[in-house]
C-alpha cells in the first residue's frame, strides 16, 4: 500500500489531476449532449439536469473541485443552449426555468466539493494507515542488525524517493538508494542529533509531518539496535571473563601440581649426598615422566580448546575405517586398570572422518568412562552401522550424570561428568567439538543397569 501522495511533486499532481478532469468534463458533457439532443422532445428538463450531474461527479472525483465547478457551470450552459426553449440561444422563456438552471449550478458545486472532500479524506486516510502501518512495524518487529536498512528502505518505496538515509552530523549511519546528490527534499529531525534526509520529490505538508514521526521511529530503532550491541558484547564479555576465572583456577592447579612433581623428583636425583636405588631412582624417573605427561595432556587440551573457539580446526575428512580408529584409541589411553571390550565389526562402512580427530575424541570418552567405572565393571564400545551413518557407543556402570546436567557437561572447564574431579574439564566439550567438526554428533544417555553412555554419530563415507 503506498501514499496517494506518492507521485513526484504535489504541485504537478495537483495540475495533472486537474487536467484529467477537464478531460473527464469535456468527454463526458459532449457524450451526455450527443446522446440527449436527439431525444429532447421525450425527455423532461428534470430528467436531462440529473443526467448531466454525472460526468460533474465523475470529475470532481478525478481532477477535484475546481474542474467539477466549471463543468457544473458548463453543463448549466449546455442545458440552457440545448434544452431550454427558445432553443440555441441563452434566453430564458419563465422563470421556472431559470430556478432550475439556478438550482442545477448550486447543486452541482454542492456535490462536487463534497466528492472532492470525500476523496481527499480517504487520501488522508491512506496515508495515515500507511504511517500507522510503518510505525507499528518498527515497534512490533524485533530488533535486529538489518532493522534500521528495512525501515528506511519502507519509507523511501511509500514516498517514491530515490535515496534516504539517518545522518548524524552530516555522516550517513544508514542509506538505502543511490549515493545522493545534492542538498535533500527534505531533512527533519529525529532527536539525539540524528536527522532523516531524503531525496527526491517534494512533498505535502502532512506528508512532512508523518516523515518526522517516522524520522523518530528510526532514531529509536538505532537507539534500540545500539543498546542490543552492547548488551550482546557485555554477554560475550561476562562469558569470556568466566572461562578465564575457569581457566585460571583450573590451570592453576593442573599445571602446578604436576610441575610439583617433577621439581621434587628432579630435585631429589640431583642431591649429591644421596645414594639411590635402582629402584628408587626408577620410580623417580617414571614420577618426572607421568607429571609430563599430564603437562602435555593440559596443554594438548587447551590448543585444541582455542582452535575450536578460534574456528580454524583442520578437517581432514576422508573414507576411514572405524575399527581401525577405535582400536588405535585404545591402544594409546591409560585405562588404569579398567578392562575394554570392544565391540566393532571389521565389515562396518567406512566413515567419513578426520581419522586422527576421531580418535581423539574416542579416547576422551574411553579416559572418561575408565575413571567413572567402579571397581571390577568394564567398559564397551560397540560399532554399528545405521543407514547414512555410524554410530558408536562408549558404555560405562559408573554412577552417571543428572538428566539437568547433561547439556553442562559438554562446556568448557565443567565437572559434572560422572568421574572424579581432577583434570581441566576439557575432554567432552573438546569431544563434542571435534565431533562437531566432522559433522557429527556426540549425546549422552543412560545406559541400562546404571551408568553413562556417549553415543557418536558420524556419516558413513559416500
Amino acid at each position: 500500500m503506498e501514499l496517494s501522495t506518492a507521485a513526484p511533486g504535489a504541485g504537478g499532481r495537483r495540475w495533472r489531476g486537474a487536467g484529467l478532469g477537464a478531460g473527464v468534463a469535456v468527454v463526458g458533457l459532449a457524450a451526455v449532449t450527443l446522446a440527449l439532443v436527439p431525444a429532447r422532445a421525450e425527455v423532461s428538463l428534470a430528467s436531462v439536469v440529473l443526467l448531466y450531474l454525472a460526468p460533474v461527479v465523475v470529475t470532481a472525483a478525478v481532477g477535484g473541485w475546481g474542474p467539477a465547478v466549471a463543468a457544473a457551470i458548463a453543463a448549466d450552459l449546455l442545458v440552457n443552449y440545448f434544452f431550454v426553449p427558445p432553443f440555441h440561444t441563452f434566453a430564458v422563456e419563465t422563470g421556472d426555468n431559470i430556478v432550475v438552471l439556478a438550482v442545477y449550478v448550486g447543486v452541482a458545486t454542492a456535490v462536487s466539493v463534497a466528492v472532492d472532500l470525500a476523496a481527499r479524506h480517504r487520501a488522508t486516510a491512506a496515508r495515515r494507515a500507511v504511517e500507522a502501518a510503518l510505525l507499528a512495524g518498527a515497534s512490533a518487529e524485533p530488533i535486529e542488525q538489518a532493522s534500521l536498512t528495512r525501515l528506511l528502505d519502507q519509507v523511501r518505496a511509500t514516498y517514491q524517493m530515490t535515496t534516504v538515509a539517518l545522518t548524524e552530523g552530516g555522516q550517513a549511519l544508514d542509506q538505502v538508494g543511490p549515493p545522493p546528490h545534492g542538498t535533500p527534499a527534505l531533512s527533519v529531525a529525529a532527536g539525539g542529533g540524528l536527522r532523516l534526509d531524503a531525496w527526491g520529490p517534494r512533498l505535502f505538508a502532512e506528508d512532512r509531518r508523518a516523515l518526522a514521526r517516522l524520522a523518530a521511529a528510526a532514531a529509536r530503532t538505532l537507539e534500540t539496535q545500539r543498546l542490543a550491541g552492547q548488551a550482546a558484547r557485555a554477554v560475550e564479555l561476562a562469558h569470556i571473563d568466566r572461562l578465564r576465572a575457569a581457566l585460571l583456577g583450573a590451570v592453576g592447579h593442573d599445571l602446578r601440581t604436576p610441575l610439583a612433581s617433577i621439581k621434587a623428583a628432579v630435585s631429589s636425583l640431583r642431591q649429591p649426598d644421596i645414594d639411590w636405588s635402582t629402584e628408587d631412582r626408577a620410580e623417580l624417573l617414571a614420577t618426572v615422566e607421568e607429571s609430563t605427561d599430564r603437562l602435555t595432556t593440559v596443554v594438548d587440551n587447551l590448543l585444541s580448546l582455542s582452535r575450536l573457539q578460534a574456528g580454524v580446526l583442520s578437517v581432514d575428512a576422508r573414507p576411514t575405517a572405524v575399527d581401525g580408529v577405535v582400536a588405535q584409541a585404545v591402544l594409546s589411553t591409560d585405562t588404569g586398570g579398567v578392562s575394554v571390550d570392544v565391540d566393532v565389526p571389521d565389515d562396518l562402512p567406512l566413515a567419513w572422518a578426520d581419522a586422527g580427530l576421531l580418535e581423539r575424541v574416542v579416547a576422551n570418552l574411553l579416559t572418561n568412562a575408565c575413571t567413572a567405572s567402579p571397581p571390577g565393571q568394564r567398559v564397551l564400545i560397540r560399532g554399528r552401522a545405521g543407514g547414512d551413518h555410524l554410530r558408536l557407543d562408549v558404555v560405562d556402570h559408573g554412577p552417571g550424570i543428572a538428566s539437568a546436567d547433561r547439556d553442562r557437561v559438554f562446556a568448557p572447564f565443567q565437572r559434572l561428568d560422572d568421574h572424579s574431579g581432577t583434570g581441566l574439564g576439557l575432554g567432552l566439550a573438546i569431544a563434542r567439538g571435534f565431533t562437531e567438526a566432522q559433522r557429527g554428533t556426540l549425546t549422552a544417555s543412560d545406559t541400562p543397569n546404571g551408568g553413562l553412555t556417549m553415543t557418536i554419530r558420524i556419516p558413513a563415507a559416500p
